[in-house]
């Protein structure tokens, strides 16, 4: 069988955007009271606005060449509770690709096997339901059960069924394509879906739009949100609406962004909305997942809290699913009857013949007529040697990368070569250049790589619902906390601002709350703190941890045993004290409100630890 590979499209790469901070520009979102929403739309319309979307409790329009002080002045009504800048908010991939036919056979993604769901089988009778806020699905791809599958039209985005560009479909079909036998198949194969198309012609939408999508959710009957988006600049109606979905037992998930710095993004940096990030086949942080600080403040009033920053990570380099059909393109190389790795360049069709090799192909060559020419990429142009092959009498090319890895690339625009050609890697040369006979292909695909913390997010979102389908009596919460809680730890040991908890696991997970319960290991409290009881990591050291509030802040009460050795304590993989001569301490948060903390003992200067111990409030 030909091995093949998924090229990219112009709309993939336009949808490549970071979840940088943009300006909402002109357009500000007011908040009211409902009661009175109609005076305000009318004073909104006196003022020369216009008015782009009327949901429960707020209402977003467009104020033009006004400022956001002009626009509360204008808007100065007793009614009004709240102006701010509706933010925008980008689809956050990025490009790549790699081998595979799914057009031939089914699929199954790397990230199924590394997150353990292929270990997990879906329950079709719980009742969960994904909603994917996104640029919408594709009803040209059949890799999905249609009948499954809703959503919400809006008149400034299109039909939720029309996708714009690849990401919403790509996202979709990680999140629940068919267990058939083609295509790909999601971590929670068939799952309801309801799709919200937010993102405009131009790839990016409003942080009004995605808080009318989670009411909008809501009542569809979703148990979870998908959005592979992000952008800068926080929203109080955004985050309200987030908020109110989570209280009302759903799980809210959105991706970390991919500019590879620290940068805290929204809609995922809100407490309520668990923050994904993007780890790649290997098990290693891609270079792209952002890793916000765990804390906000500064100086005393410096908290922690890890509902702000990364919790967890799945696959998101390289990740195969759905787009729009046709739309990608998939590539084959077979030389002296074996299977070689391929990049589908341009110009669809197939050819085979004789191998006839060109160098660098600066010149036309007789000696190509009726062959598949074989050309080392260097000194000009990868259309140029193609031309020079088609002008000699070739049939097909193969241009092999002269540095390592794959060769990724276009013939560029205009194209004026019409034969086939396809990209080889550099450790295949040898081979290449010595065989006799060679056969490509570039056809059409409905199936594509891509590679960004919107990758991850689908991927995390279906292990959800998997494993939620398995415990329908949790709430999203509960979900959320065994995720993190059964994770795979990566990168440095114990939680980090790049992994968080780790990867998530889905058997891991479902064995934990078949264990433990919905409530998993973590008992709550009269005084709101939560008890975990103890831990032993193998060896002697057993800690126990007990949090309660005081005068409404947080306190923990930790006490060891089996070692009287000087002792240093860890918070959320933060030193915060040594100790010495005791078997307790207690750790006064000086915060007020809710949060999670991780709790380790270790032996002064050694590696002798407790297990970690987790305490929520």
């Amino acid at each position: 069988m030909i091995k093949t590979t998924i090229k990219p499209t112009l709309a993939a790469i336009l949808l490549a955007v970071s979840a940088s901070s943009v300006a909402a520009d002109d357009r500000y979102i007011i908040q009211v009271d409902n009661h009175s929403k109609g005076i305000i739309k009318a004073l909104a319309k006196q003022s020369g606005a216009q008015i782009h979307i009327d949901a429960d409790g707020f209402i977003a329009a467009t104020f033009s060449g006004k400022s956001l002080d002009e626009v509360k002045g204008l808007m100065n009504n007793p009614h009004v509770k709240l102006i701010e800048a509706d933010q925008k908010r980008y689809p956050a991939a990025l490009f790549n690709d790699d081998t595979g036919n799914p057009m031939q056979t089914q699929i199954t993604p790397y990230a199924v096997y590394q997150s353990q769901a292929d270990q997990v089988t879906f329950n079709p009778n719980a009742g969960m339901k994904v909603c994917v806020i996104d640029s919408g699905l594709d009803d040209s791809n059949p890799d999905f059960v249609w009948s499954n599958i809703t959503g919400d039209n809006d008149p400034g985005t299109g039909n939720w069924f029309d996708a714009g560009g690849e990401h919403g479909t790509h996202v979709a079909g990680t999140i629940g394509a068919a267990d058939n036998t083609y295509g790909v198949v999601g971590m929670a194969p068939g799952v309801d879906m309801h799709i919200i198309k937010v993102f405009n012609e131009s790839g990016w939408g409003y942080s009004s739009g995605l808080a009318q999508a989670a009411q909008l959710c809501q009542a569809a009957g979703a148990n979870l949100i998908n959005m592979s988006l992000g952008g800068g600049g926080a929203s109080s109606t955004e985050d309200n609406a987030f908020a109110d979905f989570t209280a009302a037992g759903g799980l809210v998930v959105a991706a970390a962004g991919n500019d590879g710095n620290s940068v805290r993004s929204y809609p995922a940096g809100y407490s309520s909305v668990m923050m994904v990030g993007a780890n790649d086949a290997d098990n290693n942080i891609a270079d792209f997942s952002q890793y916000p600080s765990c804390s906000s403040g500064r100086g005393k009033r410096v908290t922690t809290d890890e509902t702000i920053c990364v919790e967890v990570t799945a696959g998101g380099v390289d990740t195969l699913s759905t787009v729009p059909a046709g739309i990608s393109t998939s590539s084959g190389l077979v030389a002296d009857g074996s299977n070689f790795a391929s990049s589908g360049m341009e110009n669809m069709g197939s050819a085979a013949g004789n191998t006839y090799f060109m160098g660098t192909a600066e010149t036309t060559d007789s000696g190509a007529a009726g062959n598949i020419c074989v050309i080392d990429r260097g000194v000009i142009s990868f259309h140029d040697k193609v031309a020079n092959c088609e002008a000699s009498g070739g049939i097909g090319a193969v241009i092999i990368n002269n540095v390592d890895g794959m060769l990724y690339g276009t013939l560029g625009d205009p194209n004026s070569t019409s034969i086939p050609a396809v990209g080889a890697a550099l450790a295949d040369r040898s081979a290449l250049v010595a065989a006799s006979s060679i056969s490509i292909s570039v056809e059409a695909s409905d199936y594509a790589y891509l590679s960004g913390t919107s990758m991850a997010t689908p991927a995390v979102v279906g292990v959800a619902a998997l494993v939620w389908s398995n415990h329908p009596t949790c709430t999203g919460t509960e979900i959320r906390e065994a995720l993190k809680a059964t994770a795979l730890d990566g990168g440095a040991a114990g939680k980090d601002v790049y992994f968080g908890y780790g990867i998530v696991q889905a058997a891991d997970a479902n064995a934990y709350l078949t264990a433990n319960g919905c409530a998993g290991g973590n008992g709550g409290g009269d005084n709101g703190g939560g008890d975990n009881g103890g831990g032993d990591t193998g060896t002697d050291l057993t800690l126990t941890a007990s949090g309660y509030k005081s005068k409404g802040s947080q306190f923990v009460d930790l006490s060891w045993s089996n070692s009287t050795a000087d002792m240093t304590i860890y918070r959320n993989g933060s030193e915060i004290q040594s100790v010495s001569g005791v078997t307790s301490y207690t750790d006064a948060l000086n915060t007020k409100g809710g949060g999670v903390y991780d709790y380790q003992v270790c032996e002064t200067g050694t590696t002798t630890c407790s297990a970690t111990v987790t305490v929520v409030f």
